[in-house]
Formats: C-alpha cells, structure tokens, sequence
C-alpha cells in the first residue's frame, strides 16, 4: 500500500464524508486494553494520532516502563518521563504494571552514591503510585547485576493478585504480604532476600511461591522462615541458609533444590554434616532439634528434593522425619542414594505409605539423561514399609557406572527389577 494511501486510512477526520479509521468504532474500554501492550513511551506518543487518542493512554490499563530490553535506561536517565506519566495518570486503575529499569551505585563516590539514593527513593515513589493504582499485576525488574534495596515497608493492597520481583534487595518487613488478601502469585528471582518471615495473608490467598537463584542473609543464628500455609505450589532453589518451612497442608506439588551456593555446610566433617549438638554450623539457635525443609513439605502430593553439593539439610532433616501422608509422586537425585546403606533413600521410602511413582536422576540432569530404566517390583513380597502402591520406578542417568549400579543394585534387593525404556 502507497504511503499517502495508507496516511489517509489511519486519519480520523472531522465533519461530513470524513473517513475513520477501523479503530474509530472500537469503545474507549477496549483501546485502554490495547494500548497496555504498549510499551510507555509508546503508548504516550498515540496522542498525536487523533483528536480522541490525545488522553486514551492515561487510562491505559497496563503499564510498561522499560519493558523494551534494549532501550532500558538508568532510573535518572527517565527519572523525569516517569514523574510526568504517573503525574497525568492520577489513580487511573492499573490491571499490569511493569516496571524494568537499569539500577547501580558507587559508594566510593560521594556524588554518584548521592545520586543512586535519588534514584533508589525515586523508584520507591513509583511503586507506592501502582499500587495506590490498584494495580493487580506487578512486576519489578532491575536489569543490572546489583541489587535494588525496596523500602522496609509491607505492600497494602485490597487488589494485588500477583507480584513478581528480579534482581531485589527484600528486608525486613517487605515480604509481609498479610495486608495483601488478593494475593495469589509469588514471584522472587535473583534477589537478596533478608527478611526473618515471608508471611501470607490471614485469609490464605497466597496459593504459588516461586523463590529462584536467590540467597538469604538473615544473620547465623536464625533463618528465613516461611509461613504460608495456604501454598497449592512451591519452588525453591536454597542458597546460602536454607529458610525454614512452616506447615502447608494444602500443598499439591513441591519442588526444592539445594544449590551448589548453600551455606549449609559442616566444615567439621567430609560427608558435610557431623551431627554433633554443640556444632554451629550444624544446629544454628533458632532450629536446634526442628525440620528445617522436610515437615513443611510433608503434605505434598507431589514432591522433588535435590541438592547440588554437600548440605546437611535433608540428612539432618532425616532425624525427625515426618511422614509423607499424601505423597504419590517422588524425585529424588543423586544425593540421596548414598552406598553403602542407601539410609535417606530407603528412610523417605518407608515414610511415604502412598507413594505410587519413584523417579530417581543419577549423577546427570535434565539433556544429560542418556539411560532411562523402567522398575516395577517382581512376584516376591516388597520390604516391609515400602508403599502397596508403589508400582512405578524410574531411573534416569547419563550412563550406568559404577554410582548407578550401586543403586541398582540396593533397588534390586527391595524387589525391584529393571529394563531398558
């Protein structure tokens, strides 16, 4: 189509015979929807099409400020833009808010770290504003490496349903969610996260957590603890201290990983863990004697545990280990399959009373997995506290050394015969 032709075709023109354009007959509802799509800046710039688009963006019910990767900017490079918008916007409802911007500081430089505070206080500012927006999806992205430090103070909203925070700095009272009783959806990816609780609200909204490549830094004789009762789902990558599960009779599905970042290591012995009361690293003040992972988990139906290095955690944990009352479907790794005696893998086993699905991932992950083998227990009778229902074992690994025949090997002698998928 000819340049001119297609210019005469998206003019809104006034008085008789003027044409119009097809957006011309769509109501106002629906052009606020589609302009949330819309990056800011290029949602602001639709004023200059017509007449009627000249205050259409301001009740846009999405906002993306920096939501173009290549053109996110430092917080005081659109310090200015950011004040006009929200300013113009007023309250307009908020059904997305998006907000990626590009954060760093040099406290080795007075001016600069001057400079970082404004933009820190700045950014604070335009959360405060989405949320007196009523917004109902928020999405906090720092796209440099270091952290953003939010204000030590809980979210207050009637309308927030999801939240989802990157490459954050989260203390103390943030993750104080109970004045929050829409909230359904966690999100905390690359974050620093120095809160003692991570608290869901009195009417049991919160129903997924998704706390990703994240550490937690709440001082050596305590931990992080979480205290969401009301979770249908979990996934939890550990680093540094593991934080501590609270009870959550609801969950469906669960899927936690220890990391090879995990602080939760005894330096007093090889295989990572001494067991010795006195020991600090071992029993830090706070959980002397309690699960720190494995009563929390202990309601799932479905359930993954594993580590990347050597913690203490799950074999401690194993100490006081609770029964597994609802779980059918377990994945374990390598970690717990330990020759001689295979004690955390057959300890989980005879505390799952109906477990119907094994799937064990030995020494390889995901692409890696070469070899699968199908296990099924023959006509003898299975060991004593094995579940009735178990009648699925799988065994995925890269290739069947020596590790993996040990394991083979103990399976085996609970009955369990395999072949080749």
């Amino acid at each position: 189509m000819p340049p001119a032709k297609r210019g005469r075709r998206m003019m809104d023109l006034d008085g008789g015979g003027g044409r119009r354009p097809a957006s011309g007959a769509l109501p106002d509802e629906v052009l606020h929807h589609m302009l949330s799509f819309l990056p800011a800046r290029d949602a602001v710039q639709t004023c200059v099409l017509a007449h009627r688009w000249r205050d259409l963006w301001k009740s846009a019910t999405g906002l993306r400020i920096g939501s173009d990767e290549e053109d996110t900017a430092r917080v005081r490079e659109i310090r200015v833009f950011v004040d006009h918008l929200l300013l113009l916007r007023g309250c307009a409802p908020l059904d997305m808010c998006e907000l990626k911007f590009w954060f760093d500081s040099d406290e080795d430089d007075d001016e600069e770290d001057e400079e970082s505070k404004n933009d820190a206080r700045r950014v604070n500012l335009w959360i405060r504003s989405a949320v007196a927006s009523k917004v109902r999806n928020l999405v906090l992205n720092n796209i440099c490496s270091g952290s953003f430090e939010l204000d030590d103070l809980p979210l207050v909203s009637r309308h927030l349903t999801r939240l989802e925070l990157f490459n954050l700095e989260l203390t103390n009272r943030f993750c104080n969610f109970s004045s929050c009783p829409a909230l359904e959806h966690v999100k905390i990816a690359n974050s620093t996260v120095s809160c003692p609780r991570i608290i869901s609200s009195s009417t049991g909204s919160l129903l997924r957590l998704i706390i990703t490549r994240c550490s937690f830094v709440v001082g050596t004789s305590f931990r992080t603890k979480i205290c969401v009762p009301s979770l249908v789902s979990l996934q939890l990558d550990s680093n540094s201290k593991t934080p501590l599960l609270e009870s959550m009779p609801s969950l469906a599905e669960a899927t936690v990983r220890v990391t090879a970042g995990c602080s939760d290591v005894c330096g007093n012995a090889d295989s990572g863990y001494c067991g010795f009361e006195d020991c600090k690293y071992c029993y830090p003040i706070d959980d002397n004697r309690n699960c720190v992972l494995l009563n929390g988990l202990s309601e799932a139906k479905n359930l993954a545990l594993t580590a990347e290095c050597k913690t203490f955690i799950f074999k401690r944990d194993l100490q006081w280990c609770p029964t597994f009352s609802k779980l059918k479907t377990l994945l374990l790794n390598d970690h717990w399959c330990v020759a001689p005696d295979f004690h955390a893998l057959s300890c989980i086993l005879k505390h799952s009373p109906v477990l119907e699905k094994l799937t064990l991932h030995l020494f390889s992950k995901g692409p890696e997995h070469k070899v699968e083998l199908n296990g099924s227990f023959g006509l003898m009778d299975r060991p004593t506290g094995i579940s009735e229902r178990l009648n699925i074992v799988e065994v995925k690994c890269k290739v069947v050394d020596e590790n993996v025949s040990k394991v083979l090997k103990f399976l085996c002698a609970c009955n369990i015969r395999f072949s080749f998928l």
